[in-house]
């Protein structure tokens, strides 16, 4: 357990964020994954939350998106990321919430599916973000159940396994 958690640590970038392994550039989806660890080894004491946070919290765009760090890139798997670090770090104020739920609203598709990003196509790991992230910001009533829960559905194959999206096996 203390290995791991001091090497989580070292992989921490001075602006808050973590990065993959020790040097690397930090993003949002490796900060996730070292709260999530420090959270397993009860090890979150030895972190400083503000720091993260001010590190989540300036990749928010004004539109209520979360770049996954420095270059830019958008995606509803960043608006999760986001949105799950300031709960489990208990700083959910430090975000904007509302437009975060309005930006992930905005990536919801007339099948019920969301996709990355504003007109992307529905995919299965979008909705697990998308709706995990709704869920987080207490907005998950915002979501058109009915035809989520039959996009859904229709991810069952003929042979009795799932898929991401249509046509795919």
């Amino acid at each position: 357990g203390p290995a791991i958690v001091n090497f989580v640590l070292e992989c921490q970038h001075p602006n808050g964020g973590f990065g993959g392994n020790v040097d690397h550039d930090p993003h949002i989806l490796y900060t996730l994954s070292a709260v999530q660890i420090l959270v397993l080894f009860d090890a979150l004491p030895r972190l400083d939350a503000a720091k993260v946070l001010e590190y989540v919290a300036a990749l928010q765009q004004p539109d209520g998106s979360f770049s996954g760090d420095e270059w830019g890139e958008i995606d509803t798997r960043f608006s999760y990321c986001a949105l799950c670090c300031a709960s489990l770090l208990d700083k959910l104020k430090s975000l904007d919430v509302p437009k975060a739920v309005a930006f992930v609203r905005s990536c919801e598709n007339f099948d019920g599916g969301f996709g990355c990003v504003p007109g992307g196509e529905s995919h299965a790991g979008q909705v697990f973000t998308c709706v995990g992230a709704l869920a987080i910001a207490g907005a998950l009533e915002q979501c058109q159940r009915d035809l989520l829960g039959w996009w859904l559905c229709e991810r069952q194959t003929p042979g009795g396994g799932l898929n991401g999206r249509p046509p795919k096996d």
